[in-house]
């Protein structure tokens, strides 16, 4: 029993081994069937993870690198597959052939042996191949690519931002670009930058504002970074998001903005501030030609005259270009390209996508504005014409009638305000600087825009109608204007007032009537009382004019502005009790009488030649001193009596803004005391001309036997700490102009045909001190024909505000104080001859050399533009 157990044991395994080895030739068969289905199982699994990777790749993920092993796996062996069930038919096809041997044995059984080895293999992979993730998603690109259409007019600007990224502009780590818009919002500006820094949501989603800012800052601080901000309309503290401060063009850190209010760019702290400008004419054209289409264009050979005119109506702006451009595309026919800038011209609203893709959008920034009263000094310059050049002085005196202004009880307060709101509206781009010095202008969309904003329902707008450069005005243009609050009239070739009688009609809600221009000689009867609230009158400009009697029917009258008439008499008695502005400048008035005008703050009476008597002018100070309400006075005096009641009254001293001593023939010495200085806080403009006998002005101590001004008052004087503008015309007998030593802020200085002039300012014998500030705000300087002068100041300034400075017929004016650093990053242009300029004497070669940069030859220049006096 013992014996059989053992053998027993080694048969069953023989049989066993041999039985296996047995099956891989008896069942090869069955065996290469069953691999072919375990194979087409595993294609099939290959083909689902290949779909799944296709459709995560076309999502923009990056397949892993494991599904990439499977992958070439299956391929290997599936290729090993082939071959094997291959080897399988053709064996089995030889056995069908030839009877049984050894040899065929042996090869059926390595073929089968192999074949088990794929079955397990195949099994194996298809297995792995049920993946639960077959792609990650990919990083961000450090910079996301926008579609963009070509642009116009922007190189230089691209330019200035490329070079100012530095470079290794193309070495940042990454690029965020983040849309503000209004009112900013930090959390959501968070929000940007942390899904463009790809982290998870789950870190962020519910922290708190500072819990982001902190995560947002730990990762920036570590890259280089652009970070764009586009439409801002207020400061986005930086911090608060959590961005790294950049520290200047060298940063690391890099952070550029769009807006459009120059007040943003203050408080956003900008190292670098890049405006935006109109397109010029010829890229404005093409940017209208683009958006037009060549097809079009040529059309009609007129068409691109016709879109020249177009183009000029839209002042470079590409947001008004690109609409109109779109709206023409489809237009071909002569008549409707006419009907187009017909509308233009005349009814720019009711263009196609003026409204919508225009006006709504420029209208952004006049939203933006902070007050009402903002608002309302806006829409009032609609009431200019196109082109036209407004001057500041003049818009804030308006503005001051129509009582926009909250300070306008006082009116240099009132001007203080108003001078900030023309520097509000320019740093909000809704008014820009003019080519004239102390004008602005606005651009004609914004005008437009403006213009649009009046007719829109809802607020408290009021109806505007302006109309320019029209042949005749007649009775049926008022009919349709009789629901205006504001009508404003320029450049009329000729009003048909006289023909309008009884048929005209009223305006019982009109308050503001501009009627600048026109050709009428005067206002016809009956005309004003038509407009029994109107409180605002204009009639400047018309140089004809030369009655305004009917002025007295408007009761209600606040503000009057006949400059440029040809009025010669102002006697109206009674009526316009509420008058408060009146202005005569550049008028021939002979007679004047204004003591019955008991609410009147404002008179101004400047420029041009006075023909009132020298007991007239007296008799007009007296009548000025006793109005109670007076505050601010512009006039011209050209006698030495009008000159002493001036310098004995505290009050018309204190209101004096603009004063013009004109032929004063006996005045021999212009004597002002402390006392008198000190009340002439409001004094900004000075002009004294043809005043022959003149040979001082000085500022003398109250004591008369001391010459305070040369020592013991040096110290102590009060200084004029308003005046800014300066003009000393023809007045032979003057040596010198040292008492501007007490104008600290002195702008503009013009000295011209004073043939005694040997010195601007005397020499320093304790006068003034050398480091005193003399002329430090000085802009402009103009010499002109002074044969004698020899000095503008006998030691070097530093002009830190000088721009401009022009001489002409000084030729005994030798040396100018310069050393090297005056007019430091200020200076733009010295205009002379070229003679004088080559004869100038100078401490140091490297001085003149510093100069040369700035010297124009006075041939090039227009002499009238230098020396427009600005009165």
């Amino acid at each position: 029993m013992d014996f059989v157990t053992p053998v027993m044991d080694v048969a069953t395994r023989l049989w066993s081994c041999t039985s296996r080895h047995a099956s891989y030739v008896i069942n090869l068969e069955e065996n290469m069937c069953s691999l072919r289905i375990e194979m087409e199982e595993l294609r099939n699994v290959g083909e689902d993870v290949k779909r799944r990777v296709e459709d995560a790749e076309n999502h923009q993920m990056r397949r892993r690198n494991e599904i990439n092993g499977w992958l070439n796996r299956l391929d290997s062996l599936e290729r090993e597959v082939n071959e094997i069930l291959e080897e399988g038919d053709q064996e089995i096809q030889k056995r069908s052939l030839r009877n049984f041997c050894i040899n065929n044995c042996r090869s059926s059984y390595n073929i089968g042996q192999r074949i088990r080895k794929k079955i397990s293999a195949v099994s194996e992979l298809k297995n792995e191949g049920h993946f639960d993730v077959v792609a990650d998603r990919l990083p961000s690109a450090p910079v996301d690519e926008k579609p963009l259409e070509k642009t116009v007019g922007l190189d230089f600007m691209f330019g200035e931002i490329w070079k100012w990224l530095g470079d290794d502009k193309l070495g940042f780590d990454v690029v965020i670009w983040v849309v503000v818009s209004k009112p900013a919002n930090a959390e959501k500006v968070q929000e940007v930058i942390l899904k463009k820094l790809e982290v998870p949501h789950c870190e962020w989603k519910y922290g708190s504002k500072d819990e982001k800012s902190q995560k947002i800052f730990n990762i920036l601080k570590t890259k280089k970074f652009v970070l764009l901000l586009d439409d801002i309309w207020e400061r986005l503290d930086l911090s608060e998001v959590g961005v790294p401060r950049p520290n200047g063009e060298d940063s690391m850190f890099k952070v550029i903005f769009t807006t459009r209010s120059e007040d943003v760019c203050h408080a956003m702290e900008a190292h670098k501030h890049i405006k935006v400008e109109c397109l010029a004419p010829d890229e404005a054209l093409s940017l209208f030609w683009m958006k037009v289409g060549e097809d079009t264009f040529n059309s009609h050979p007129e068409i691109p005259t016709l879109a020249e005119e177009i183009v000029k109506e839209c002042k470079g702006l590409p947001l008004a270009l690109i609409t109109i451009g779109r709206a023409m595309a489809d237009k071909r026919t002569l008549r409707r390209w006419d009907r187009a800038l017909e509308v233009l011209k005349t009814y720019p609203s009711t263009f196609s996508g003026m409204e919508d893709q225009v006006f709504a959008i420029l209208a952004f920034s006049y939203d933006s504005l902070s007050n009402s009263s903002i608002k309302s000094c806006f829409l009032y310059c609609s009431m200019f014409p196109s082109y036209y050049e407004i001057l500041e002085d003049e818009l804030v005196e308006l503005w001051i009638g129509e009582g926009f202004l909250a300070e306008s009880h006082d009116i240099q307060r009132a001007r203080d305000e108003g001078y900030d709101i023309i520097e509000s509206l320019k740093v909000a781009c809704l008014l820009d600087s003019a080519e004239s010095e102390k004008h602005v202008k606005m651009h004609d969309m914004i005008r437009d825009m403006a213009l649009w904003l009046t007719t829109k329902p809802g607020g408290n707008k009021k109806k505007v109608v302006v109309k320019e450069r029209a042949r005749m005005v007649k009775s049926q243009d008022f009919a349709e204007w009789k629901e205006a609050h504001m009508i404003s009239l320029w450049d009329i070739g000729t009003v048909s007032l006289l023909d309008i009688g009884h048929g005209m009609p009223s305006f019982p809600i009109l308050e503001t009537l501009f009627l600048r221009r026109s050709s009428m000689d005067e206002i016809p009867t009956g005309f004003l009382e038509k407009m029994p609230l109107v409180r605002v009158l204009d009639l400047s400009y018309n140089y004809c004019l030369e009655s305004c009697w009917q002025v007295h029917q408007l009761v209600n009258l606040e503000y009057l502005n006949m400059s440029f008439t040809s009025i010669k008499v102002w006697n109206i008695v009674g009526g316009l009790k509420k008058l408060r502005c009146l202005i005569l400048n550049f008028t021939h008035i002979k007679e004047i009488s204004i003591s019955y005008l008991s609410s009147l703050q404002l008179f101004s009476m400047h420029g041009g030649r006075l023909q009132i008597a020298c007991n007239e002018q007296k008799a007009l100070l007296d009548e000025l001193e006793n109005l109670e309400y007076i505050n601010e006075i512009s006039i011209i005096l050209d006698s030495d009596i009008s000159v002493k009641k001036l310098l004995s009254s505290y009050k018309l001293q204190s209101c004096i803004r603009k004063l013009q001593l004109q032929c004063c023939s006996k005045m021999i010495s212009l004597e002002l005391s402390p006392s008198c200085v000190q009340a002439m806080v409001h004094l900004e403009t000075l002009q004294i001309s043809s005043c022959d006998d003149l040979n001082d002005v000085e500022i003398n101590a109250e004591d008369k036997g001391k010459r305070g001004f040369i020592s013991r008052y040096s110290m102590v004087l009060p200084t004029f700490c308003k005046l800014h503008e300066v003009h000393i015309i023809s007045c032979s007998k003057l040596h010198n102009l040292t008492w501007l030593i007490y104008a600290p802020c002195l702008q503009s200085l013009v000295v011209s045909t004073c043939k005694s002039m040997e010195e601007l300012i005397g020499r320093n014998d304790g006068v003034v001190k050398e480091n005193s500030g003399l002329f430090s705000r000085l802009t402009t300087l103009q010499l002109e024909n002074l044969p004698k002068l020899k000095s503008i100041c006998n030691w070097v300034l530093p002009f830190p505000s000088l721009k401009m400075i022009y001489v002409h017929s000084c030729e005994n004016l030798r040396k100018i104080p310069f050393d090297f650093n005056s007019g430091k990053n200020s200076l733009k242009k010295i205009q002379a001859e070229q003679n004088w300029w080559e004869g100038l004497q100078w401490e140091d070669e490297a001085i003149k050399q510093r100069f040369n940069s700035f010297f124009m030859p006075s041939e090039y220049m227009d002499l009238h533009q230098v020396l427009g006096y600005g009165y």
